[in-house]
Parts: C-alpha cells; sequence; structure tokens
C-alpha cells in the first residue's frame, strides 16, 4: 500500500510529523507543489492527483491543513485510487486571502474511510468549522485539547496518536514504524454519525 503525504500551505518542514513519516514509513510518497507560498487549487489539485494516480494501487492520503482541503477537491480519477484518508488541522480557506482560491469547500461525503482530527484552539480553523467538515464528509471525527495547529509550533513532532490513528485506518500495524501508543487519559465518546476522541 502506498501512503500519499499531503502537506499544507508553506509546506511541513523538518521535525514536522509529516516530514518524519515520510522517511519511516515504508510505502510513502510526498506530494510537491511548485509554489508553496501562493497556492492555487488548479495547480495543487493537479499535483496531489498526478502523484496518487501513479502509484497504480490502492492509496492512503495523509494530509494537513491546506492539504485536507485540497484533497477534497480531488477528481473522480483520484478519488477511486484512494482507500483512506487522515485529515489533520484542515485549514479554512475563507480566513486568508492567499488561501481563497481553495473556497468554497466541497460539503459533499467522501467516498471512503476517513479520520479527521482537529484542535480546540487551531488559529486555521474553528473547531466548530472542523465538525461541519467531518459531518459533511462522513470522518470519524477525533478532537483533541489545545493542540494549536498540530504541527512542530504547537509541539507535534513524531506525534504517537497521529501514528495509531494511521494504524487504524491502514488495518495493519506493521505498516507504521514508530510509536503508536495514544496519550494516556484520553476517552471516547461517540454520537450518530462521528466518533470523537478527546486528549487531555
Amino acid at each position: 500500500m502506498r501512503f500519499i503525504i499531503v502537506p499544507g500551505w508553506r509546506d511541513s518542514g523538518p521535525g514536522h510529523w509529516q516530514s518524519l513519516w515520510a522517511e519511516r514509513l515504508p510505502g510513502a510518497v510526498r506530494v510537491k507543489q511548485d509554489d508553496w507560498i501562493t497556492p492555487t487549487r488548479q495547480a495543487w489539485v493537479h499535483s496531489i492527483a498526478r502523484t496518487i494516480e501513479e502509484q497504480g494501487e490502492p492509496v492512503i492520503v495523509i494530509a494537513h491543513s491546506l492539504g485536507c482541503i485540497a484533497t477534497t477537491h480531488l477528481p473522480a480519477s483520484a478519488v477511486r485510487c484512494i482507500q483512506g484518508a487522515l485529515l489533520v488541522a484542515p485549514a479554512d480557506p475563507e480566513r486568508r486571502a492567499v488561501l481563497s482560491d481553495f473556497a468554497p469547500v466541497p460539503f459533499q461525503k467522501l467516498p471512503y474511510r476517513s479520520v479527521l482530527v482537529a484542535s480546540s484552539n487551531d488559529p486555521y480553523c474553528p473547531i466548530r468549522l472542523a465538525g461541519a467538515y467531518a459531518r459533511a464528509w462522513g470522518s470519524e471525527f477525533v478532537r483533541m485539547q489545545d493542540a494549536g495547529h498540530i504541527n512542530v509550533e504547537s509541539g507535534h513532532g513524531e506525534w504517537p496518536l497521529g501514528a495509531a490513528l494511521l494504524q487504524s485506518l491502514a488495518g495493519e500495524p506493521t505498516l507504521v514504524p514508530m510509536a503508536s501508543s495514544v496519550a494516556s487519559g484520553a476517552s471516547f465518546q461517540s454520537s450518530t454519525s462521528l466518533r470523537s476522541f478527546q486528549t487531555a
């Protein structure tokens, strides 16, 4: 199985969990964009779709921030290749002019299993909007408390919780060669359409 790593606006630098996973996760392929600073939807979506379609086998998408939104804009030719997606800290493209080309965000159910992870204090997307994304996309919803943008700045390097979620999504524990224990004190809550995972 291939894992397609889709960074967000300004890319994911050294020490970011996406960068660490790209080096340590067998079958990982990282999407490259020509312009990380002033993104356009057409160019970004084309790069992601091409990367997915080149694999020739089912893939799991691992997206962060604007990468999550770009993933929801993918054409059917790429979507049919996706087995699942881990969507972390999705952005709100309407909050920043430089990201506005990605609006409006699609609010249709994704035709593959997805897990959406969001933080209660993400500066790029209110938690209520992230929850609305999850409901619209049919995603399992993981709500983290005070985790910022779930990146290096908020203290998320290897991010064991994320590795555990990816392991659950992939269904094969050997695919994630890193710590996969979830934070202690976590509790599960369920609703009719979402699973909410809250960490202290």
